[in-house]
């Protein structure tokens, strides 16, 4: 046995340990949101934050959605409308605005997009002032529709991401597609997008986690509690019940369980995307 193959172990030992290392770090906050959920709040006052609920109690979720104190259903159903209303459009509107940039010729179009991409260079809270006074010329302060119209036509990171997988797709099926009369939209449809469900996946996760955890944008153009979402909701809750850690960690439990499944029905087309994209 060569020494090169006698320390292989001991080095995938070693990743292996981090990897675990890491993991646990990583799900800590999350286990201790979980245990602190199922503990009383007296229980939680008088011992360490680390110690098991005992006895376990679920009073603190049945609190959230029983309307008594804090109306978290609610919230709930409208975090999900918002991110269902933003994903479509977001989907609909950058992977036509991508497909553009990537296979159609128009006069301008690379500076068009290097113009549009240059945008990531702005924080978004630089543009939180514009738009709030947009919305309220608009008339669409504290609506639904002042909510989500911000994000609703694409974003430069979405076009950006679907236009550099739409150019890495051989132009022969496109062509192919025209010379049997398939016109754009037909060629879009019928060979582009399903040839590109693993980054369009991507896409969706990344457009659900950020807007599921908006929380300045729901907290500047809302008040009140009739529009609040899960972000705002909760944040409430620390100053209404004088900090109820039990009942704020039981609200973050709820928020984070839709993403969590989320993640898990999609995690197999990430890993495509990766492939894919990762070995081009």
């Amino acid at each position: 046995m060569t020494s090169a193959s006698r320390t292989r172990p001991l080095a995938d030992a070693g990743t292996y340990v981090v990897l675990v290392a890491a993991a646990l770090l990583t799900l800590a906050p999350f286990a201790l949101s979980v245990l602190t959920s199922l503990k009383a709040p007296v229980q939680f006052a008088s011992t360490s934050p680390l110690s098991l609920p005992n006895p376990v109690t679920v009073e603190n979720y049945l609190t959230l959605f029983d309307g008594s104190r804090v109306d978290f259903g609610s919230a709930l159903g409208l975090t999900a409308a918002m991110v269902v209303v933003v994903l479509a459009g977001q989907l609909v509107f950058s992977i036509m605005a991508a497909y553009a940039f990537a296979r159609l010729e128009f006069p301008g179009r690379d500076l068009l997009f290097w113009v549009y991409l240059a945008t990531l260079m702005v924080p978004p809270v630089v543009t939180v002032v514009p738009l709030y006074l947009m919305m309220v010329q608009l008339g669409l302060r504290n609506t639904f529709s002042g909510l989500v119209l911000p994000y609703l036509l694409g974003s430069p990171y979405a076009v950006f991401l679907l236009r550099e997988f739409f150019r890495g797709i051989p132009s022969e099926l496109t062509d192919a597609a025209r010379i049997d009369g398939a016109g754009t939209w037909r060629t879009l449809l019928h060979i582009v997008v399903p040839l590109s469900r693993p980054v369009i996946a991507t896409l969706a996760i990344i457009t659900v986690v950020t807007h599921a955890n908006n929380f300045l944008w729901p907290l500047i153009i809302t008040s009140g509690d009739e529009l609040q979402v899960l972000t705002t909701a909760t944040a409430s809750l620390q100053g209404r019940f004088n900090a109820n850690w039990t009942l704020v960690t039981a609200a973050t439990t709820v928020a984070m369980l839709p993403l969590m499944a989320v993640f898990l029905a999609f995690s197999r087309r990430i890993v495509d995307s990766i492939q894919i994209t990762g070995f081009r």
